[in-house]
């Protein structure tokens, strides 16, 4: 009650007519690919999942406890974004700021990403929030650092690296602007208590082999260095995320000085931030998401500034007035496409999963190569679906998880954007028509590991190379359902050639693997078509099914 009798009474009415407006917004706007993708997740709560820690499904199990369909996903979201603007608020100190209270919801509210991620159930929604109480606990420590509030410190630390594992670059930036926590006692006990609380992710991580890092830190593909895409769009990224006031915020950014440990820390998170992924930008394209993080000190600094200098607020308030009535538009435009520029994600879900439903009924359904369409389909259908992913695809939740044994050796429809034709046609959100075929005692053996040697190989050397196959799962696999293939990468990780292969075993008269085994095999590399392979990988095409992701990129000399 003592918060909240010293907040404005009009603050109070504008922060609760913005939770009521997401909560429409989220009822009725249709789910975006991600946010299906992460509902799939919340099915199945764990402590860590292929892409991200779990704070994003968990908001999503705790949402579907007060409501069903797209609101149940995004509730917590709408808690979370009033409680953003709240933490941001109370970091705010300037005793003048009751005044301008209209002041500061335009320019929260014209802050683009700032804004749908208001509805929108992402892992930067729970970040920015996270991110923005670890500023007021921060702000409060160094003021009188303690046992508590090293404590407390320490479990938000926690809360926001269980969001997005972008966040250790906020506990970095702000720990690099006081160099002097390192002889700090208390903050050392914050460290404790935030790995002490993060243990069950790094354990989450050691059974299951590491498999979110070493994907993104060394399976990910990428693609040829263009300026225009990475550096130049990186830049265009910094521009976006504030719309149409991004000369003003970055003119208080570039105009605030460190007047004490607290700036000093806004303004290193926000330098760090985009020095981070500016140099980022030179080997893989930032992607806009990547640097919203900013948005949290930028407020605090741009609204510091308005409050001290009358013409800049005086235009702030103008062009984000401008940029609120166009975000509105725009808002009503993802509920109801033709007020939209272009076709979006939340257009169109509901009608390509029914033109489906309606054709094939109850019967699950595998998408090759779609973590997106999988779980969107399975969201709005209520039936089970599963993402087949293949060598051109990438590694996702459903390769970790036991999705594939709920297709097992059932009719299932195999659908595909790959195919010229089909059992079924069904038009996707943009008016592609994709195609579908009925298996009817589908198999599948994605999990299969193909472990070969861990050192750089030569494509001259003329000798037989060892791969072993392991079989996970809990039963017997008959080696004749079973072809080897090779695919040959280049520089940028990127399937450039796939190749037959023969694998030849080691061990006489072995007709299956059995479960829980190995069977060594001895093969030789075939020649390349394509000029100077990069790297080559070796997987398992199963029952005819096009290769799958079974082995590691091995070094080519």
């Amino acid at each position: 009650m003592e918060m909240t009798s010293k907040l404005p009474r009009l603050f109070l009415y504008l922060l609760t007519a913005l939770f009521f407006l997401n909560l429409v917004q989220s009822y009725f706007t249709e789910l975006i690919f991600d946010e299906a993708y992460y509902w799939y997740y919340a099915q199945q709560l764990d402590w860590g999942y292929f892409d991200h820690p779990p704070m994003v499904a968990l908001l999503i199990k705790m949402g579907a406890i007060f409501f069903d369909g797209e609101l149940g996903v995004r509730f917590m979201s709408c808690l979370l974004s009033v409680g953003t603007f709240l933490v941001l608020w109370l970091l705010i100190e300037n005793p003048k700021k009751d005044k301008y209270v209209p002041h500061f919801f335009v320019l929260v509210f014209s802050m683009t990403l700032l804004n749908v991620y208001g509805f929108f159930t992402l892992p930067d929604t729970p970040l920015l929030f996270f991110t923005a109480l670890f500023l007021l606990v921060y702000k409060n420590y160094i003021k009188s650092p303690n046992l508590g509030m090293a404590t407390v410190m320490g479990i938000v630390m926690a809360a926001l690296m269980y969001s997005k594992y972008h966040a250790v670059l906020v506990i970095v930036f702000i720990l690099l602007s006081n160099i002097k926590l390192i002889f700090d006692k208390y903050a050392w006990l914050s460290v404790f208590v935030a790995l002490l609380c993060y243990t069950p992710h790094f354990l989450w991580l050691y059974q299951n082999d590491f498999v979110s890092i070493k994907y993104h830190l060394t399976e990910r593909p990428n693609r040829a260095y263009e300026f225009e895409d990475f550096t130049l769009g990186f830049f265009v990224n910094l521009v976006a995320i504030f719309g149409l006031l991004f000369p003003w915020m970055y003119k208080s950014l570039f105009k605030t000085k460190a007047t004490d440990k607290f700036v000093k820390a806004l303004l290193y998170l926000s330098y760090g931030v985009i020095l981070f992924f500016f140099i980022s930008s030179f080997n893989r394209r930032v992607q806009t998401q990547w640097i919203i993080v900013i948005s949290i000190p930028m407020v605090i600094i741009a609204f510091n500034y308005l409050l001290e200098h009358q013409g800049f607020r005086k235009w702030v308030f103008r062009v984000g007035l401008v940029s609120t009535i166009i975000i509105l538009f725009l808002r009503v435009g993802l509920i109801y496409q033709p007020l939209f520029p272009v076709i979006y994600e939340s257009h169109g879900n509901k009608a390509w999963v029914h033109a489906i439903q309606s054709q094939i009924g109850d019967i699950p359904v595998v998408f090759e190569n779609s973590y997106r369409q999988a779980p969107m389909y399975a969201f709005y259908s209520g039936n089970p679906s599963f993402s087949l992913n293949n060598i051109y695809y990438r590694q996702n939740q459903y390769t970790i998880d036991n999705s594939e044994s709920k297709v097992q050796h059932k009719k299932v429809l195999y659908a595909s954007k790959y195919m010229k034709g089909g059992d079924i046609t069904y038009l996707n959100n943009k008016g592609t028509p994709h195609f579908g075929i009925y298996i009817d005692d589908f198999e599948s053996f994605r999990k299969l590991r193909c472990i070969v040697e861990d050192r750089p190989i030569s494509l001259q050397e003329d000798r037989e190379i060892l791969v072993e196959l392991y079989n996970p799962y809990n039963y017997d696999i008959d080696l004749q359902k079973l072809q080897f293939k090779l695919a040959y990468l280049n520089k940028y990780k990127q399937v450039k050639e796939v190749t037959a292969l023969e694998a030849v075993s080691i061990l006489p008269n072995v007709s299956i693997i059995k479960s829980k085994d190995t069977v060594p095999f001895t093969f030789k590399l075939p020649p390349p078509k394509m000029a100077n392979p990069y790297y080559f990988k070796v997987g398992i095409s199963e029952n005819g099914l096009y290769l799958g992701l079974n082995g590691q990129n091995v070094k080519l000399e």
